[in-house]
């Protein structure tokens, strides 16, 4: 049985996600506040949490990081606040998704299939599907589908395209990664980032004007969605 623990300081959600999770068969466990979240966290080791940012003692992002000291599992943040500077800062701190309140109880349990799906899947596939063509992330090579070779990617574009490809379906934000490729003080070129991943998109999809893989997110970054 899958271990959720969710955290939120209103009471009415919890009570309303605590039922709805365990109709569904999760083993459910609750906090309202950051430092309990942190507490249960290390004496339960549940398999996902489900966070609200606004907590009444710490920054839900400060949880984040507290998790993300010892622990790879995933983390659905659950917000009130709409700005994507909330959504980023989640995400750069660890998060694997977010959905902004009021939200439909569906949408959250397929965003928790989906991240556990993501977390149990082996990232390092050494070949992946994209439109026409086959990128072999091992060899650094993209063929079509009878084999032959496809367009040529630079050094650059294999990193932007493996930062992607190994979290299948994550949002992954501009900042994390500017500095990943770029490094620390590019963070604000988010020019660069747009150039490029045009040029992946012209190269790989098959319509780069309606992707169906190298995706945007407006303001916030890219996923790949298989």
């Amino acid at each position: 049985m899958t271990r959720v623990l969710v955290v939120d300081d209103d009471h009415q959600i919890l009570r309303a996600l605590r039922i709805n999770l365990r109709a569904r068969h999760y083993d459910v466990a609750i906090a309202a506040d950051g430092y309990a979240a942190l507490r249960c966290a290390a004496d339960w080791h549940p398999d996902l949490v489900v966070l609200d940012l606004g907590l009444p003692d710490i920054d839900g992002v400060e949880v984040i990081h507290g998790l993300r000291g010892w622990t790879s599992i995933p983390i659905i943040v659950l917000s009130g606040r709409s700005d994507s500077r909330d959504k980023v800062d989640a995400l750069d701190a660890g998060a694997d998704d977010y959905l902004t309140k009021p939200f439909g109880v569906d949408e959250l349990l397929a965003r928790i299939r989906a991240v556990s799906r993501r977390h149990t899947t082996n990232a390092a596939t050494a070949t992946v599907p994209i439109g026409d063509y086959v990128v072999d992330l091992a060899n650094k090579a993209v063929r079509n589908k009878t084999g032959a070779e496809g367009p040529h990617l630079t050094p650059t574009e294999w990193q932007l395209l493996q930062i992607l490809l190994q979290d299948p379906g994550k949002l992954i934000s501009q900042q994390q990664i500017l500095t990943q490729v770029w490094g620390p003080t590019y963070t604000r070129n988010t020019h660069y980032l747009r150039q490029y991943m045009a040029q992946l998109r012209r190269k790989l999809e098959t319509n780069p004007d309606r992707p169906r893989h190298l995706l945007p997110e407006a303001g916030m970054g890219y996923r790949f969605q298989p």
